[in-house]
């Protein structure tokens, strides 16, 4: 049997592609901001920092018993980090760095068991290759309103597809969610990929 899952976050696309697993999950609140006071030049880790971040703040109901689990996604590009654009201006500023070039999408995962407060965390990362984009459509893209929840300006499952020339590795990592490594950080607390595959379906 399965333990019941929290989930740290309110992105619909985390959300999403954790109810197409069939995963039992709740939705809880953050006590703090994720503006992280987190120094790293380290990408990867940034990621990651951030992500336990989020599952330390989780506000939990009594007597919560389970999985708390939380994500983070960043784009890095030419030795910057390009988290969520605040402004459109901003949006356009990160898709014209993206323009024709290669960029890596890194997601921090953890988990903590409750009550036990355990934490696990991991990092998965992607290799993508954006178009050559012309300023018509990236203003196009920002008015579409698109990119303006998303690290990098941009989401891949839908007008942002239009956007990719290639992709290295996992994609449901750029969607923000790398399902293949959460199951590996879930084998840490025992919950094993073939006990998943047998429960949820």
């Amino acid at each position: 049997m399965l333990p019941k899952f929290y989930l740290a976050s309110d992105s619909p696309r985390r959300i999403e592609l954790l109810r197409r697993l069939g995963l039992p999950f709740e939705c809880v609140k953050r006590g703090k901001s994720e503006t992280p006071d987190i120094f790293t030049s380290d990408p990867a880790q940034f990621a990651r920092l951030l992500a336990i971040k989020k599952v330390k703040s989780a506000i939990l109901p009594k007597n919560a018993c389970g999985i708390v689990l939380g994500f983070d996604t960043i784009v890095y590009i030419d030795g910057k980090i390009l988290g969520k654009p605040r402004t459109e201006n901003e949006a356009k500023k990160f898709l014209r760095i993206l323009s024709g070039k290669w960029h890596t999408v890194y997601t921090g995962l953890a988990a903590m068991s409750v009550p036990q407060m355990r934490i696990e965390s991991d990092v998965e990362s992607t290799r993508v290759k954006f178009s050559e984009l012309s300023d018509e459509e990236i203003d196009a893209y920002i008015a579409s309103g698109e990119p303006m929840d998303k690290a990098g300006a941009y989401g891949i499952q839908k007008f942002g597809a239009l956007l990719v020339e290639k992709v290295d590795g996992c994609f449901y990592n750029v969607v923000g969610l790398p399902l293949l490594r959460l199951t590996k950080l879930l084998e840490k607390f025992k919950i094993e990929r073939l006990t998943l595959i047998k429960e949820l379906s």
